[in-house]
């Protein structure tokens, strides 16, 4: 895999796009611009790598917009050493820029090729995180709680289960909705039986199937 000036060239422009889109956290803008997301697609699309659009990864699921990463990672507010569960791996773009932002990332994907596929790509590059395959709606209640947790999937409903795997004083950001159409959501943990919600705008991911892990 190469990164070459061409690549670093496109990736500038990327962060400009993204920043002029709204983005205002110069660390996340830093990650965007050294993250070669050329790597986490097929090499048929690395001319369009750079757009800020979403792609195919296979098994039915996308890499997502790099607004949107940047955007959902920005609500996230990582500070170094906390500990983070994303629902949904994918290509692992989104870990990655979480574990450069200096969170300890725990990851669960459903689809067990895409996950055996990027556990292998991801430690290829020499990023240490804690990736698993099973059902995102279950969680990983032996790991937690978790101070942060990310949706990268579209939910009809906020996860009971998920919800109970954040710390009090913790948040999680989820896109909820269906058929293409969320509303982005932050829902604050304020007390063991007390959350609060604010939504920030409309996106559109893959949904998030229930109660499945599939081969």
């Amino acid at each position: 895999m190469l990164d070459t000036h061409k690549h670093k060239g496109m990736r500038k422009a990327l962060v400009e796009e993204v920043r002029s889109k709204g983005i205002t956290n110069e660390a996340i803008l830093k990650v965007i611009g050294s993250i070669p997301r050329h790597f986490f697609l097929d090499s048929s699309f690395d001319r369009f790598a750079y757009q800020d659009v979403a792609f195919p990864i296979g098994s039915g699921q996308t890499i997502s917009q790099p607004y949107t990463v940047a955007f959902q990672t920005e609500l996230l507010e990582i500070r170094k050493g906390i500990k983070v569960l994303e629902v949904g791996t994918g290509s692992g773009y989104q870990a990655c820029v979480l574990v450069e932002l200096g969170a300890k990332v725990y990851s669960i994907e459903r689809q067990k090729k895409l996950y055996e596929k990027t556990s292998k790509f991801v430690e290829s590059l020499g990023y240490r995180m804690n990736l698993f395959y099973g059902d995102g709606y279950k969680g990983l209640p032996t790991y937690g709680p978790f101070d942060r947790i990310i949706i990268t999937a579209g939910a009809p409903e906020i996860p009971k289960e998920l919800l109970l795997q954040l710390k009090v004083g913790g948040w999680m950001i989820i896109p909820v909705g269906g058929d293409g159409h969320q509303v982005m959501t932050k829902v604050f943990r304020k007390s063991e039986f007390d959350f609060e919600q604010k939504t920030y705008g409309n996106f559109a991911f893959v949904p998030m199937l229930k109660n499945r892990a599939t081969d």
